[in-house]
């Protein structure tokens, strides 16, 4: 059975599940309100990624019931996702303690690496590397820090929508040229739940994504890599060369600002991305400048990986030297004042 007009239903879903929350988000002020730290203007109900995270699972839970996916995927990425998106939607209404929503990412985290079986031997730089039970711990970890880097970098108008498209589909496209379409469904799913919802966020914003949102994308990409490395280790770094743009930016900044012993936990405004933002004057150049590095960068690198047998530690980093002039060139991490630099 094909399930090629899924993915237009699951978009037209989320589309009309997005205006529905807005209205709710309006009527019940839940209202992002700016601050000196803000990287919008103009107050924006939140919440809307809801829409995302309902579609997708209506649509994993079908295929699951069809068997067109596994119990254990449907177990570990059903769970650990609808955990997150319900923490991201409760700090959404009401900000909720980070020791609580850390304690539940490591939850979703913990309990979708169980059922995925944990971390695969992966090829580093050319030798097979078994991490056994620290391996897990790494996993877990890593999955903590796709969701937590998600939310950080959704600050501009369709930044993290168009991220996740880019990545999905650009996957999708490996996956079928790899021989490995099992593995196509899920991504295409996101991507047509997150085109949805896009209609709603691009300039201006009518409704923000939120914490629901953007967490559940940052955890179910996460779980997708890890799933994909058992498939392939060259699909995992295909993976993380696609998702470079966020990884770069996020771990860039969060380095810097541990350095200069900032608290990290509070909200700020130096990723590179808002740094570019206020330069440009506006959030759209800087949204098709993450598509365009995606579709004429990061994509023929992750195709070199998974076709040309490019070594994928190696692939990372020719990915990722760009990215990192980019983050020194748009002050990732450095205080505010560089915005006059």
């Amino acid at each position: 059975m094909t399930y090629w007009w899924l993915g237009v239903v699951i978009a037209l879903l989320s589309h009309l599940l997005t205006a529905l929350l807005r209205r709710y988000a309006v009527a019940n002020s839940i209202i992002d309100i700016p601050i000196a730290r803000s990287s919008h203007s103009v107050p924006t109900p939140r919440g809307g990624g809801v829409a995302i995270a309902v579609s997708f699972l209506l649509a994993l839970s079908l295929l699951g019931w069809t068997q067109a996916v596994s119990f254990q995927t449907l177990i570990a990425t059903g769970g650990a996702g609808a955990l997150i998106a319900i923490i991201g939607f409760m700090d959404d209404l009401r900000h909720i303690a980070a020791r609580w929503r850390l304690l539940g990412h490591f939850t979703a985290s913990g309990w979708a690496l169980y059922w995925l079986g944990g971390l695969p031997e992966l090829v580093l730089f050319g030798v097979t590397v078994n991490l056994g039970w620290a391996g897990k711990g790494v996993a877990v970890f890593y999955l903590v820090w796709m969701l937590n880097l998600y939310n950080f970098m959704d600050g501009i108008d369709g930044i993290a929508s168009v991220e996740a498209i880019c990545a999905c589909l650009g996957m999708c496209l490996l996956y079928a040229l790899s021989g490995k379409p099992g593995l196509v469904l899920l991504p295409l799913i996101l991507a047509m739940a997150v085109t949805g919802f896009l209609c709603w966020n691009l300039l201006p914003a009518r409704i923000f994504m939120g914490d629901s949102g953007s967490g559940f994308i940052g955890i179910v990409l996460g779980i997708f890599s890890i799933q994909a490395a058992w498939a392939s280790s060259q699909l995992l770094w295909a993976w993380l060369i696609l998702l470079g743009v966020f990884i770069v930016d996020a771990t860039f900044t969060l380095i810097r600002r541990l350095v200069r012993g900032d608290k990290v936990y509070q909200a700020h405004r130096s990723h590179a991305y808002q740094f570019a933002s206020r330069r440009y004057g506006s959030h759209l150049p800087v949204t098709l400048a993450v598509a365009g590095l995606n579709l004429f960068w990061l994509l023929p690198v992750a195709m070199c990986v998974v076709m040309l047998g490019l070594d994928g530690a190696v692939g990372v980093v020719i990915a990722y030297v760009p990215l990192v002039a980019l983050a020194l060139k748009f002050h990732a991490g450095e205080l505010e004042k560089a915005d006059t630099n």
